[in-house]
């Protein structure tokens, strides 16, 4: 394998997380909730999945435990803000600390395990492809769902009539329950979903892109995630080419060092975080754009009339 390929391994496996969170997150502010709990629903996935892959021997096993966990986790902060009404940003950043402190507990058993790595699948002839016939077509199940993910969001937000009502309760929810459309019930099912897919960028760390239990070893990809989905301005395939920038900016701290380059590792460490921060800035010089595609809704709790 040559370095390049070597690199853009390394760039997919990275990034692939980052899309899936960042899709489900995408759905869920459509329809008008701001979930910032999303570190939080990652982390539990990834412990979820490899208790489920050591318990059972499937890392496939692994997978369902994590979406089931992910959207389980979702489902409290749903039933918090979405039944109770309570503040979404709040609600948010206590379930990202409910997530890191539990996770640490229910995974403390599992610290220095050996992981069940999910195992490739080889797409003949395609995977022949000099330079990027491996990196592309000899991948793990959870990538190939994230190319699906990008296009199924992209076809369910603007090509159907389910999608459409979800934009709609995003842009005006009060309007949306006039003409008859379940408001509740659809964010519930939004923000299930992107608790399900912060679930599978979880599982894809545990099983994957480092196969074994560490604490907190979402690192921040979850903050990451929320800031990708605005530099992407809640399209899905921005969200798709912004992961892999992301992604690769994150790759670039591990072969610059393998490289011998004298740039100070803590300086590299915190480019993706940079990185971060410079979109927000470039975004916010773009306010036509981010008011235009800004669901209006965003944030604010619906309370339909008795």
């Amino acid at each position: 394998m040559s370095i390049f390929e070597a690199i853009l391994l390394t760039v997919i496996t990275a990034s692939t997380p980052l899309v899936i969170a960042a899709l489900g997150e995408l759905v869920t502010e459509r329809s008008g909730v701001l979930n910032l709990g999303v570190e939080g629903m990652m982390i539990m996935g990834a412990v979820a999945a490899f208790a489920g892959a050591q318990m059972s021997g499937s890392p496939y096993v692994g997978i369902v435990c994590g979406i089931a966990a992910g959207a389980l986790f979702s489902l409290l902060f749903a039933f918090l803000t979405l039944t109770l009404v309570a503040n979404q940003v709040a609600t948010g950043l206590a379930l990202t600390l409910l997530g890191l402190g539990a996770s640490g507990m229910l995974g403390e058993a599992y610290v220095s395990v050996p992981g069940i790595r999910l195992g490739e699948i080889v797409i003949p002839v395609l995977s022949d492809i000099p330079v990027v016939g491996h990196a592309l077509f000899s991948q793990d199940l959870i990538f190939y769902l994230s190319i699906a993910l990008v296009v199924g969001v992209s076809w369910f937000l603007f090509r159907s009539r389910t999608g459409l009502k979800l934009r709609a309760i995003g842009d005006n929810h009060g309007s949306a329950h006039a003409l008859g459309i379940h408001v509740i019930r659809t964010r519930y099912l939004a923000v299930m979903f992107g608790g399900a897919c912060a679930g599978l960028a979880g599982a894809q760390l545990s099983l994957v892109y480092t196969p074994q239990w560490a604490e907190n070893m979402s690192a921040g990809r979850g903050w990451i995630t929320l800031a990708l989905v605005v530099f992407a301005s809640w399209r899905p395939w921005r969200v798709f080419a912004g992961g892999y920038l992301f992604g690769a900016v994150t790759i670039l701290q591990l072969h610059a060092q393998a490289f011998g380059l004298g740039i100070p590792s803590q300086f590299l460490s915190m480019l993706p975080y940079a990185a971060t921060i410079v979109v927000l800035v470039i975004i916010s010089h773009n306010r036509r754009t981010t008011l235009i595609n800004t669901p209006a809704s965003l944030g604010k709790a619906f309370v339909p009339e008795r």
